[in-house]
């Protein structure tokens, strides 16, 4: 492999090594959709991105940086914001 290819490669690795995937949820049914936008565009502007928007709950999926992460999670009390590590659930052992 050419060095400009490793370093093509390594790179493309980079964002999936750094960036974690999440679901925020907020547990306050009357928090306002103005909230849980400020909250997507903060972990947007840390580098993370939107992977799924829930009908169900309000909340959304996300793969992050932990610092944008921490980032929501310090001012997203008022509302009972939550953020847990998205992965597969089963009720068989």
């Amino acid at each position: 492999m050419r060095p400009a290819g490793f370093l093509l490669a390594a790179l493309a690795v980079v964002p999936g090594v750094l960036a974690k995937s999440a679901v925020v949820y907020f547990e306050d049914k009357n928090t306002p959709d103005s909230y849980i936008q400020k909250a997507k565009d903060d972990i947007i502007a840390k580098g993370g991105k939107i992977t799924h928007v829930y009908s169900i709950i309000k909340g959304f999926a996300v793969e992050a940086p932990d610092e944008a992460l921490q980032t929501v999670q310090a001012w997203g009390t008022e509302h009972s914001m939550r953020i847990e590590e998205d992965k597969v659930m089963s009720i068989d052992n």
